[in-house]
């Protein structure tokens, strides 16, 4: 252990993974701080990455030069593209991982990067100076430094919850951090609570699979990283069953003795993904609910149970899953759990997840009142990114919400804060057809390179791509079929035929007609060129088949760039417009908004508060 480092990173959950990652290969000395080094990147909820809108994230990442894509690929043992059968705006890549593996693995990729130590201990002090950052305490050692991001997870005073017994952690069989709370709090720092919850683990030998529904993977799987070519490990396949009126009946015997209603935890609970028996109390007109058994690696026994997040009493949740169909003779190897800990809400970080309280102090994940494994790793890249620019003078890296759904995230974080556990959603991102998990690399690559994050050669392969594509839609929009050849293809997916020569980019808009097709019967022999790829004709086809859309989108993103073009400087005194109101006034002063159209999505903000602004601001 040196007595100094750049950057000191406190936690090895995702989100510490990517800021010390990032700060590293940055080309600056980082220290990674964990309890327990061989936990790293440890899965403490569901064995999987991706999902809905998630899987957005996880592209995006690795567009920067992350490393959660590549954890991903490498530990996946199935992939799936979701919502196929809705626009290619929600498609989002999910991998189910062996949960094991994939802790190996961070560590591993970590002690690979030059300029990264990983130390293991408690920070037990935090000192600043001038409100500034200066050291941190290790096992009551001293370490200066420049900067320092928390990235804690769910260990700040961490309590675990299962019918009435309690037991202090932040994950099953891993102790609390205690005091770095009460450290930030006496800094000035406001703090809240949070709950999250896991579902009870099940023995895989002890489940009748035959009466299952099989959940088989995609045949050609796409992966996360622009580095993965192939899969590494054998695929395997995940299971549905359902709850029934008997377990929930089950359930409702155990409310009595549930923390949750008992109001012994007293944190805001994720809405989006609810415990079991908070599903059937809310939701009680409903026969049933989806069960997604999970496996949790190819060498393990334990089965995750996605779906049965609870907190009841062990005999009731293991009483209740026995009524479940596969299920009537299951063992439970470990019952679920809530975790209800310490979170502090997000107004007071700016969009570089540097506090405002203290400089050189970053907060990414779960701190943040964030819930997932891709939302921590997409606030630990940036508030790695941003750490390491800082020290060196240069320039942040703030991602807009028109560029990234990285920029949604903290955006919405920042500016109109959380009371409950922050789940990202293709809802949340209003250009989201701009946004797509298929062209990340494409909007985002070029900040990974100038980092020093992306190698030369990735970069060069996606400024080919893009030009692939330019000649594509160059193409369609000037290349015509005649109707004998267009209504071959047409008749073939029962689209009312031409009887007029039709360019490619219009034919192409309609239902189901591939652009692969056209284009093999215009002149333009794509398939014997090796300057095209696949690649660059699916995403041309979803630029040519939601072209007014796009457009549309395109021209919203530059009137909501106008008002983030106009800046609010740093020290702007908001006490001086005694035309705001006293409750806009204490709002702007509370976010320091760095643009009108941060200011404008502050909640509260009205219309008029705007203008009123903008007068002072000229």
């Amino acid at each position: 252990m040196k007595s100094y480092y750049d950057i000191i990173v406190i936690g090895g959950g995702h989100a510490g993974i990517e800021a010390s990652a990032a700060g590293a290969r940055m080309g600056l000395e980082v220290a990674l701080i964990t309890m327990d080094k061989n936990a790293i990147g440890r899965m403490s909820c569901n064995p999987a990455v991706g999902g809905t809108a998630k899987g957005h994230l996880v592209r995006e990442i690795d567009s920067l030069g992350g490393l959660i894509g590549q954890l991903a690929d490498r530990t996946g043992i199935q992939f799936k593209m979701l919502n196929r059968s809705k626009g290619p705006a929600v498609w989002s890549p999910r991998s189910q991982n062996d949960r094991a593996l994939y802790s190996l693995e961070a560590l591993k990729l970590l002690t690979q990067i030059p300029n990264l130590e990983i130390l293991e201990g408690i920070v037990t002090k935090l000192t600043i100076k001038n409100r500034r950052i200066e050291s941190v305490f290790l096992n009551d050692v001293e370490i200066k430094t420049r900067a320092v991001i928390i990235a804690a997870g769910t260990f700040l005073n961490g309590k675990m919850f299962t019918g009435r017994v309690q037991t202090e952690g932040g994950r099953y069989g891993e102790p609390k951090v205690a005091g770095l709370t009460e450290l930030l709090n006496e800094m000035g720092f406001i703090s809240g609570r949070l709950k999250t919850g896991t579902p009870p683990r099940l023995d895989k030998r002890t489940i009748d699979f035959t009466s299952l529904e099989e959940q088989k993977g995609d045949e050609e799987p796409q992966f996360f990283s622009y580095l993965t070519d192939n899969y590494y490990l054998p695929q395997v396949s995940c299971y549905i069953t359902y709850t029934n009126q008997k377990t929930h009946e089950i359930l409702r015997q155990g409310f009595l003795d549930s923390p949750l209603f008992t109001g012994i935890i007293k944190g805001v609970g994720p809405r989006y993904c609810p415990s079991i028996e908070d599903k059937i109390y809310r939701f009680s007109d409903k026969d049933r609910h989806h069960l997604f058994l999970e496996p949790d690696g190819l060498n393990s026994d334990l089965i995750y149970v996605n779906g049965f997040s609870s907190s009841l009493p062990a005999d009731i949740q293991l009483k209740a899953i026995r009524t479940v169909p596969g299920l009537q003779k299951v063992e439970m190897i470990r019952p679920g759990y809530a975790v209800e800990y310490d979170f502090f809400p997000p107004y007071q970080v700016d969009l570089t997840l540097e506090t405002k309280l203290v400089e050189g102090l970053y907060f990414a994940g779960q701190i943040n009142g964030t819930s997932g494994y891709e939302e921590a790793a997409a606030q630990g890249i940036i508030a790695g990114i941003n750490a390491a620019l800082k020290i060196m003078n240069k320039d942040p890296l703030i991602l807009k919400r028109n560029e990234a759904y990285i920029g949604v995230l903290i955006d919405d974080l920042v500016n109109k804060g959380t009371d409950e556990p922050y789940r990202m959603f293709t809802s949340r991102a209003e250009y989201r057809l701009n946004l797509r998990q298929d062209n990340a690399d494409r909007r985002l690559i070029k900040y990974g390179y100038e980092l020093g994050l992306i190698p030369a050669w990735a970069y060069e392969h996606v400024k080919k791509k893009e030009q692939e594509i330019h000649r594509i839609l160059e193409w369609s929009n000037i290349t015509y079929l005649k109707p004998e050849i267009a209504n071959e293809i047409l008749r073939k997916y029962n689209s009312p035929e031409i009887d007029q020569s039709e360019n490619i980019s219009k034919l192409v808009k309609r239902k189901d007609v591939k652009l692969t097709e056209l284009l093999e019967k215009s002149e333009y022999r794509f398939n014997e060129d090796p300057k095209i790829s696949k690649e660059a004709i699916f995403q041309a086809e979803i630029e040519l088949k939601y072209e007014g859309y796009i457009k549309r989108q395109t021209e919203d993103i530059q009137k909501f760039l106008e008002n983030e073009n106009i800046l609010i400087p740093k020290n702007f005194d908001y006490s001086k417009i005694k035309s705001l109101s006293m409750e806009s006034r204490e709002k702007l002063e509370k976010i320091k908004p760095a643009s009108l159209g941060q200011a404008s999505r502050i909640s509260g903000i009205r219309v008029t508060d705007l203008s009123i602004l903008l007068v002072h601001l000229k």
